[in-house]
């Protein structure tokens, strides 16, 4: 079923049905008609021949030229601009350095973070422990050899009764320190266990210090480099930050879908400097030697080498617009003008209009535009407002009515055609629906005569001339 208005109405949308009637003439005009008229009065009811044409179905949006990125410079400590090297309007690379702030404090945060580290460096070199175990087994070897000395001195004696005791007393007093030594071990070995706990947690104090002043070190270091401001992205270069338009009301700042509040600037445009300034009102342009704060906007880029296009989309229509469709373009800044564009995406998640209906957003590539035939229409900044009208549908070689033609009959799109002198109401199925003629897939064929205007005051089988 096409999207095809009820009777009385045209089917097409109440915006675009202005044109209906310089359409309707025309076809008229080249098909030949015929109208039961009134008198003098314009014919109530007109036929027409149907023939074959080009439809393209297109879509009006209203949309907002936008920048392909943005990036706003800040200030990452307080002190003075020192010098400014570039000139606002300059296009510049990205990695060129464009300004250079002169911070004391930054600096001297610097060298207090450097002698920290090397503090904590010297500190965490090392805690040493003594050698329990090594003395343990110096004792042991001396035990050996005193109770070797001994047994060989025993085995000298000549009494064997004497020998016997005296290696049964050498036993027992070496039985007796081996008890020792085990308890000994126990003790050394508990000993060794608790220094080795307390060096352990010197040893990660020691670690977590040096981490947290190689951190410090890192971080005023990163901040020092940083008072040198350089190109993020290619572009050209304004003062200050980017800054939003004032909203007619909070609703149309924070918006719906938490869309971006700064015109001609793709919500996913920002680079990491984000955005800032002051108030409209006041310049945010800073001077060379000009004071500044951690995060004062100081210069913008702006990458304006593809420019695109934001388009707010109806939900209504939305569905048949997808990656790859063709668009023309008007801006209310360049009278006459015609730009090409394509479309590059369409959002998932809607946004609510200004009208508050639900709109989706359609980002679309930004061609060359054209003054009349060949001159070059001048390209445009962004933040212009723009009228985007996106061919959805086309069809080359159409069977094609006008869009009066067609109304709703028992829930189907039907038309009134003239066979022998009468009006017959026959069903069709709607194709491409442009703004002034409907495609017509299967109904009726080229060379049918049907009721183009005043439908709505035709009966079937009423006679027609």
């Amino acid at each position: 079923m096409g999207r095809v208005a009820r009777t009385p109405s045209p089917r097409l949308p109440a915006a675009r049905r202005p044109r209906l009637v310089t359409a309707l003439l025309a076809v008229v005009a080249l098909t030949g008609t015929t109208a039961a008229s009134c008198g003098d009065d314009a014919p109530a009811v007109t036929v027409a021949e149907v023939g074959r044409a080009p439809v393209s179905e297109v879509i009006d949006a209203p949309a907002t030229v936008t920048a392909r990125a943005a990036a706003t410079l800040t200030a990452p400590a307080d002190g003075t601009l020192a010098s400014l090297r570039v000139a606002p309007g300059a296009r510049v690379s990205r990695g060129q350095v464009l300004a250079v702030i002169d911070s004391p404090s930054a600096r001297e945060r610097l060298a207090q973070a450097r002698e920290a580290l090397r503090a904590a460096k010297r500190a965490g070199r090392g805690t040493g422990t003594g050698d329990l175990g090594g003395s343990r087994r110096g004792t042991d070897r001396a035990a050996d050899e005193a109770f070797a000395a001994a047994r060989a001195a025993a085995g000298k004696v000549g009494d064997p009764q004497v020998r016997a005791a005296l290696l049964l007393q050498v036993s027992s007093a070496q039985r007796q320190y081996e008890s020792a030594a085990r308890a000994a071990d126990r003790a050394v070995a508990q000993v060794q266990r608790g220094v080795a706990g307390l060096n352990s947690a010197v040893g990660a104090l020691s670690a977590a210090q040096r981490l947290q002043a190689q951190q410090a070190y890192d971080l005023a270091k990163a901040t020092v480099d940083a008072l040198t401001l350089r190109a993020p992205i290619s572009g050209v270069v304004q003062p200050g930050g980017t800054r939003a338009a004032a909203p007619a009301d909070l609703a149309g700042l924070l918006g719906a879908a938490g869309g971006s509040a700064v015109p001609g600037l793709d919500p996913s445009a920002f680079g990491a400097g984000g955005q800032g300034g002051p108030p409209p009102g006041v310049d945010d342009a800073i001077p060379a030697g000009g004071r500044v704060t951690a995060g004062t906007p100081v210069l913008t880029v702006v990458d304006t080498g593809r420019l695109g296009l934001l388009a707010e989309v109806d939900e209504t229509d939305v569905l048949l617009v997808r990656a790859g469709v063709p668009a023309s373009v008007e801006l209310d800044a360049v009278t006459g003008a015609t730009y090409d564009a394509t479309v590059r995406s369409v959002d998932v998640l809607p946004t609510s209009s200004a009208r508050g209906g639900v709109t989706y957003r359609v980002r679309l590539d930004l061609g060359a535009g054209r003054m009349g035939e060949a001159e070059a229409a001048p390209a445009p900044r962004p933040g212009m407002n723009a009228v985007v009208r996106l061919r959805v549908r086309e069809a080359a070689d159409a069977v094609a009515v006008p869009a009066s033609a067609v109304f709703s009959a028992d829930g189907r799109d039907a038309v009134w055609v003239l066979r022998n002198g009468r009006a017959d109401r026959v069903p069709v199925t709607v194709g491409v629906q442009g703004q002034d003629l409907v495609q017509i897939v299967d109904g009726v064929r080229a060379g049918d005569r049907v009721v183009v205007r005043g439908a709505d005051q035709v009966r079937d089988g009423q006679e027609l001339p």
